[in-house]
This record gives structure tokens, C-alpha cells and sequence, in this order.
């Protein structure tokens, strides 16, 4: 979905934006927050036998979830555990407990985040998280690091690390739908052992009271672009800071920048839009990794990716706080 700009509230109209919409959502955005707190409230976590971290956030949208996910598999990985992250695989329509292959998988069966994970490691997927888990502990997986779930209670969590975009932490401060929170901030940071604070901002007032590490980290390309003017697209939470990350790249010259929704489908329409507009700016096209994966075979070979991984400001702060998820 695309955000409503009442959401955020870095916008010139932030929180005095849309006053009736945001009335009329109030009921709702009650029934959502009351219905999330009586489930982790009711709900007894299922117990897989093996450690389970949780990658999670506060909002809907994009904070940087899955590059966390990936240096913190790859940090179990290195310790000589089997390590495989776990996702729900949104919008794949294969049913039960995969591991993914991406010689095999497509964006379409498993998801776009599972998919890209599996480039990089081994990455399961399962709507159902206690039937995933133990799958993957029948597998001889040895630790579990879920990609989202901080507000799913079904299964026994070991350690939960809430990552928070520091350039737009809260959006407006409201509860979907009537802003973008899943839940209460301090109910949500009540439930973790740890936050990731994701790019450049100030440390939100809200963490003043929390108790464990606060932790700094950044979005870096992999490698720079080649210099040279190009088209941008995106799906993802925030396209914007897409489009603000390549501009701030040695020698490259943003033409346009084209944002969708988070996990859009491209279509064979949106392909012929995007070429012609590349054509016009005498550009090259360039998405995520998250949005290439997306893209039908043929057309991914003509589209370039700009790659990025999440660096730490205190690694050994990190390794320390996903040590104690193990035994």
C-alpha cells in the first residue's frame, strides 16, 4: 500500500493534516491496537527447542528489517551454527513451511524479502511461524532469526531487536490505520532487548526510558553505480531515501525517480513505462534488490541494482547483544 501523507509526520501538513480522515479512522485504529494487545496478551508462544531472533519493527512500511536480518544470520553463521532466517513470504502463494531456492523460487511463489534473503543465505518461509520453526529444527537448522514477526506471539522468541528508521521513527504517532504503528510505541519497546536505530536523525524522545542497547547503524551501497545519469524506481516502505541514497553516489546523476508501493508487482505496463523513460533521460534504469527480484527474467538483465547492506556504528555492541541468544 501507499502511505496517506497524514502518516508522516515530517510532511509540511503533519499532524494538523486531514483532521476528518483521521476522526473518521479512530474507532478502528481502537479495534486494531485493542486487538493486537489482546493477542500477545492471550497468546501462549510456541516453544521450537532451538533459538528464535526476531528482526522486527514499530511501523508498517520499511525501517531497513531485512539487511539487519542478513548481518545478523551471517553473525550465527560465523559462530558455526546452521542459521536460516524465517519469513512469512507476503504475497508468495506457496502454502506451508519452504526453504527457498532462488535457481527455483520465484518473488511470485515466496516473496520478494525471502527471495532476496536467499541470495545471501539459507531462508525459509512460513505463514505459520511455529509450523516453519519446527520444520526448520526437523531440518537440522540450529537458530532460528525471524524476519519481521515483533507483534506475532505464536512462537517463543529468544531475543527481539526492534529496528526504528531514525529520519521518520513514528510517522504521526498514531495506531494503523490512522497512523502508521502497529502498536503502542513504549508496548512494542517494552517487548524488546534491543533497538537498531537506522540512518541519519536525531535519538527519539520515546527511547529515553528504554532500557537495553540502543544500537546506530547505516545503509551502505555494496558497490558504487557506474557514473552516469539514471532512472530510479522502487517499491519499498520509503523510495525517497532510495532515490536520496544514489544521489549522494560519486558520479551519479538522478534524471527521475519513479516510487510504487511497498511490494509492488510490476506489471508488463509499468515495464513499457519504465523503458520509455529511459529513453527519454538517455538513462539507465536501477532498482533495489528487494525490486529486482520482482522483476519478470527478461527484463532483469536490463535493469541495474544498487545493493546495500546495513553497517554498524559499534559492532562489538551488536555481537554482544546477539550473544546472549546463545546457550
Amino acid at each position: 500500500m501507499r502511505e496517506p501523507y497524514f502518516w508522516r509526520v515530517t510532511d509540511k501538513r503533519s499532524r494538523a493534516a486531514a483532521p476528518m480522515s483521521k476522526l473518521l479512522m479512530t474507532p478502528l485504529s481502537m479495534l486494531y491496537r485493542y486487538a493486537g494487545e489482546r493477542r500477545i496478551r492471550t497468546t501462549t508462544p510456541f516453544d521450537a527447542g532451538l533459538p528464535v531472533v526476531c528482526i522486527g519493527n514499530l511501523t508498517l512500511g520499511g525501517a531497513g528489517k531485512t539487511p539487519v536480518t542478513e548481518i545478523v544470520r551471517a553473525h550465527y553463521a560465523a559462530r558455526g551454527l546452521r542459521t536460516a532466517s524465517l519469513s512469512r513470504g507476503y504475497r508468495g502463494s506457496l502454502e506451508g513451511a519452504h526453504s527457498v531456492d532462488p535457481a527455483r523460487h520465484t518473488a511470485s511463489e515466496v516473496g520478494d524479502e525471502p527471495l532476496m534473503l536467499s541470495a545471501s543465505g539459507e531462508s525459509w518461509i512460513s505463514a505459520d511461524r511455529p509450523a516453519g520453526a519446527r520444520a526448520m529444527k526437523a531440518d537440522g537448522v540450529q537458530l532460528v532469526v525471524m524476519d519481521d514477526g515483533h507483534q506475532n506471539p505464536t512462537l517463543k522468541k529468544t531475543l527481539s531487536l526492534v529496528v526504528i528508521d531514525a529520519g521518520n521513527p513514528f510517522g504521526n504517532g498514531h495506531v494503523f490505520p490512522k497512523g502508521p504503528l502497529r502498536e503502542r510505541v513504549a508496548d512494542g519497546l517494552a517487548r524488546a532487548d534491543g533497538v537498531v536505530l537506522m540512518g541519519d536523525g536525531d535519538t527519539p524522545e520515546q527511547l529515553n526510558g528504554f532500557s537495553g542497547p540502543v544500537l546506530r547503524a547505516r545503509l551502505v551501497a555494496l558497490a558504487p553505480l557506474p557514473p552516469g545519469r539514471y532512472v530510479a524506481f522502487a517499491g519499498i516502505g520509503r523510495p525517497a531515501r532510495f532515490f536520496d541514497a544514489l544521489q549522494k553516489q560519486p558520479g551519479v546523476e538522478l534524471a527521475e525517480g519513479a516510487p510504487y508501493p511497498d511490494h509492488h508487482m510490476f506489471t508488463s505496463d509499468d515495464l513499457s513505462f519504465l523503458m520509455k523513460l529511459s529513453t527519454e533521460r538517455n538513462a539507465r534504469l536501477v532498482t533495489t534488490d528487494k525490486d529486482h527480484v520482482r522483476l519478470p527474467a527478461n527484463m532483469q538483465a536490463q535493469v541495474l541494482r544498487s545493493s546495500v547492506r546495513a553497517q554498524f556504528e559499534d559492532p562489538a555492541a551488536l555481537a554482544a547483544l546477539l550473544d546472549r541468544a546463545l546457550p
